[in-house]
């Protein structure tokens, strides 16, 4: 299983500032198998950003793609946008789940506005923009994504 993981954030893109989010995904991703081919940043630009996906999920190049940033009210928040243009299909059920999981923990997940979905095989999900509560999330979902990504793949 291969996957990649993008923090959606200009000032982090233009920086190119490591973020400690995408380090910690990405050890909890390889603990359970998969082979992280990308970590990076990317500007909040809705059409670059949904550009990234169709061209990884068209290619073939991973399995699963993970987004933090961009995914909360401002006009700039353009991470759900970009992947409800890429995906074929949405899969509400995981951002809806993330949201009811970290609404225990703090009232701005609220404003989260996170999608998940599919594009040919492969699985795209947003994570909220706290790295904090992007690893959470991972964390609670993880092993439902190891499945869809399992199930893909037959």
């Amino acid at each position: 299983m291969k996957a990649a993981i993008f923090i959606v954030d200009t000032g982090m893109y233009k920086a190119k500032a490591e973020s400690a989010s995408a380090a910690a995904m990405k050890r909890m991703l390889v603990q359970v198998g998969f082979e992280v081919k990308a970590v990076g940043a990317l500007p909040q630009e809705k059409a670059l950003v949904s550009s990234v996906l169709r061209k990884l999920a068209d290619t073939g190049a991973v399995d699963l793609i993970l987004t933090t940033g961009a995914c909360g009210y401002r006009a700039s928040d353009c991470a759900p946008d970009a992947l409800a243009e890429a995906a074929d299909r949405l899969l509400p059920g995981i951002p809806e789940a993330v949201r009811a999981y970290m609404i225990r923990y703090s009232k701005k997940a609220l404003l989260d506005r996170s999608a998940a979905g599919i594009r040919k095989k492969t699985l795209i999900v947003n994570l909220p923009d706290s790295a904090k509560a992007a690893k959470e999330g991972l964390e609670y979902i993880l092993p439902e994504l190891v499945q869809i990504v399992e199930t893909m793949k037959i």
